[in-house]
């Protein structure tokens, strides 16, 4: 299919606008040698947007056409301003909406209800783009503190690859990691002008080469349960049953349960965490800073 707008003149202005950017405007390390050209290489902003080097270079010589999505992660890695993002959605013949941030999301009273009942059941409750809006206190035990991060940063992926506890937390954090790109991309196709998402895949880009691999991949995942290994540094392995439970309101709310077999050495495990805490923590009316 050729592409339709205006390929020549969005490569063109893609071009363009990366030779009036440096390293420093777009949070990279400053380079430690002087350029031969002025602006951001090729590789620096595909490396910002988590797309491939190839199909930018095939962006900006005109030969395919740009996803909403896509430009919606190259406006942000390229620092355009609403009539620049306005200018380049023309020329690649898609329509611009102006990015509106969304308000904090709510935690539903049944999932909060849920949360308190499950004592010695690590859960935690995710919403849009895989933010973690609510946990009760097992959860909190057995993955980290959620509460020590602003709510901006409050987000299941990004603390997989942020949080050193996390990570180590995870027997197979690549696997883990993996599937968690995949859901997050997926939540991209369903939401690709959201700027709080732009603004996650861009800081996992620039920080992690990790991250910049596989979502340049396009895996998409809805996987609703499995098993997930874990390595506590109190308790130990663990091997425990992940479910998710859709709400029904149309929210995209998801409850993320983690259980064990009555009697295992992952249960006992899940006790003796469960009896570190006796405060909630995962409902916004008692703690506001640990739900939304």
């Amino acid at each position: 299919m050729e592409p339709t707008g205006q390929p020549k003149e969005l490569g063109d202005f893609l071009k363009a606008r990366r030779a009036q950017l440096d390293p420093r405007d777009v949070g990279l390390p400053e380079p430690s040698s002087p350029r031969r050209v002025a602006g951001l290489r090729r590789e620096e902003v595909a490396q910002l947007a988590a797309i491939s080097v190839d199909y930018l270079t095939r962006l900006e010589q005109g030969r395919v056409q740009a996803s909403s999505s896509v430009l919606a992660t190259l406006a942000r890695a390229l620092r355009l301003d609403d009539d620049q993002q306005s200018y380049v959605y023309e020329l690649a013949g898609k329509p611009f909406r102006r990015p509106r941030r969304r308000a904090g999301e709510k935690l539903r009273p049944a999932m909060k209800r849920l949360l308190d009942q499950l004592a010695e059941t690590p859960a935690m409750v995710l919403g849009r783009r895989l933010d973690v809006v609510a946990w009760n206190d097992s959860a909190a035990a057995l993955f980290t503190d959620f509460a020590r991060y602003p709510a901006n940063r409050r987000n299941y992926v990004y603390l997989l690859f942020a949080d050193p506890q996390v990570r180590a937390l995870h027997v197979d954090w690549a696997e883990a990691a993996r599937t968690a790109v995949a859901a997050l991309h997926l939540e991209a196709a369903r939401d690709p002008d959201a700027p709080e998402l732009a603004e996650l895949v861009g800081e996992l880009a620039v920080h992690h080469p990790e991250f910049r691999t596989w979502w340049a991949a396009h895996h998409v995942t809805s996987q609703g349960y499995g098993v997930k290994h874990y390595r506590h540094p109190v308790v130990g392995d663990l091997t425990l049953d992940c479910d998710m439970w859709e709400s029904p309101d149309g929210s995209g709310q998801r409850l993320m349960v983690l259980t064990a077999d009555p009697g295992s050495a992952a249960h006992e495990g899940l006790r003796i965490l469960a009896s570190w805490t006796a405060e909630p923590a995962g409902a916004p009316e008692r703690l506001p800073d640990r739900g939304r």
